[in-house]
């Protein structure tokens, strides 16, 4: 943390299951606000609420601020944003965090944690999630004030369906591509057709698919579990192909409340909606299916922290920062992030080494790491491209424009995966 916490006045969590209009609700304070930004778990999720905000104040005034898109016009006053790229050196009346309780999670849980800690709007500040975080805030904050949204609809469990026996308006949810492919696939040729929306697919692609699906070209869309984070799509029926996903480290079985967040997308507004499973799911226990149709689950004991006051003198300096341990009972270290992954893999090479040398060399190399793997090609290879970005920078003061060519059309494809 720095320093203390911020002060707490104007600062409200607004808690509850999906479909309760949480996110409707931020978006009207963000626009009865001067200025002001909310930060969102997912790309896709901050460029649909931009365009919202487009469509209400008008492109001149609206910035979109993702790892992938950056749109900010010299008058943006309301800006939409991921969470990792919400521009902190900003001042804003008005500033909310979507998915809050993304705190607890082991890989991106530090950078929701830093921003419940460090991110403040002048005038109010309002916080977004699930009830189970509710204890840590009332720990951290005591004095915050909270609010509870029921769901507008309810959710209803109809058991375990073939892919070919599900209802029109249906998502399947999936965890590897080779698996959305797959269903993908049969759901063509038995179906007529369907959409894809993954993280791996461009912006333009992905927001084609959403609109394939949103204008009833096709019925069926199958999806990795991101559709739990907040996408507002026209899904009747949430199917989950699996129940187990790989977490970066290991492949593990879904919590009761990540799957309640999945199936909550089924229904919206006041229209009730279903869930169930499919292909090689296991039909879902009792106790589980209760759980996820009266929205009661067990709160968060802890979220994860990393430290972000960092030392900068030399590199041994920063990878202590790094490690510190949090202040605090309920914030604990989580994995170890990709950024400090290509930082441990950087200052194996000699060259890095002997550039890296000063405060000024050091940060530098610090804000390189982390850059996100855009070519999703494994830490090595991701790790290979920062050395030579930090290598032309420290010795050229400049990245060579060939090379940078060579890597932006890499990235140049917007084809994505073909909608099938």
């Amino acid at each position: 943390m720095r320093g203390s916490s911020p002060p707490e006045r104007g600062l409200t969590a607004l808690l509850g299951p999906t479909n309760t209009g949480k996110t409707w609700f931020a978006l009207e304070r963000l626009m009865a606000h001067p200025d002001g930004m909310i930060g969102f778990p997912l790309r896709l999720l901050a460029r649909e609420n931009y365009e919202k905000l487009v469509a209400a104040k008008g492109v001149a005034h609206v910035a979109l601020v993702t790892g992938e898109e950056k749109i900010i016009p010299r008058q943006a006053r309301w800006f939409s944003c991921t969470v990792e790229a919400m521009p902190r050196e900003r001042r804003m009346s008005f500033v909310a965090i979507d998915e809050i309780q993304l705190c607890a999670d082991p890989e991106r849980g530090h950078v929701f944690t830093d921003r419940l800690l460090n991110c403040r709007g002048t005038t109010e500040t309002l916080l977004l999630g699930a009830d189970t975080i509710r204890p840590i805030l009332k720990t951290l904050f005591p004095e915050i004030k909270i609010e509870m949204r029921p769901r507008l609809s309810s959710l209803s469990h109809i058991g375990h369906l073939s892919l070919t026996k599900l209802p029109p308006r249906s998502a399947i949810v999936a965890f590897s591509v080779p698996e959305v492919y797959a269903i993908a696939d049969l759901l063509r040729r038995r179906r007529g057709g369907c959409a894809i929306v993954m993280g791996q697919l461009s912006p333009q692609t992905r927001n084609a698919q959403v609109a394939l699906f949103q204008n009833r070209e096709v019925d069926y869309l199958v999806a990795t579990d991101a559709i739990g984070m907040g996408l507002n799509m026209d899904v009747d029926h949430v199917a989950l192909a699996a129940r187990q996903k790989f977490d970066g480290a290991h492949f593990r079985n879904l919590s009761p409340h990540e799957l309640a967040q999945i199936f909550g997308r089924a229904g919206r507004g006041l229209k009730d909606g279903t869930f169930g499973t499919t292909e090689s799911a296991p039909s879902l226990a009792p106790d589980l299916v209760q759980q996820i149709e009266n929205h009661h689950f067990a709160p968060l004991k802890h979220i994860v922290w990393r430290n972000d006051a960092l030392d900068f003198t030399s590199i041994a300096s920063l990878k202590h920062s790094l490690a510190r341990l949090s202040p605090h009972g309920v914030m604990r270290r989580g994995r170890e992030a990709s950024d400090v992954t290509t930082l441990h893999a950087l200052t194996q090479s000699p060259s890095v080494l002997s550039w890296a040398t000063t405060r000024v060399q050091v940060r530098r190399l610090w804000e390189v790491c982390q850059i996100p793997d855009f070519n999703r090609l494994g830490d090595m290879s991701h790790a290979r491209i920062c050395e030579q970005l930090f290598l032309s920078l420290s010795k050229e003061g400049r990245v060579p424009h060939d090379w940078f060519a060579k890597q932006i059309k890499r990235l140049d494809n917007i084809e994505g995966i073909l909608m099938l």
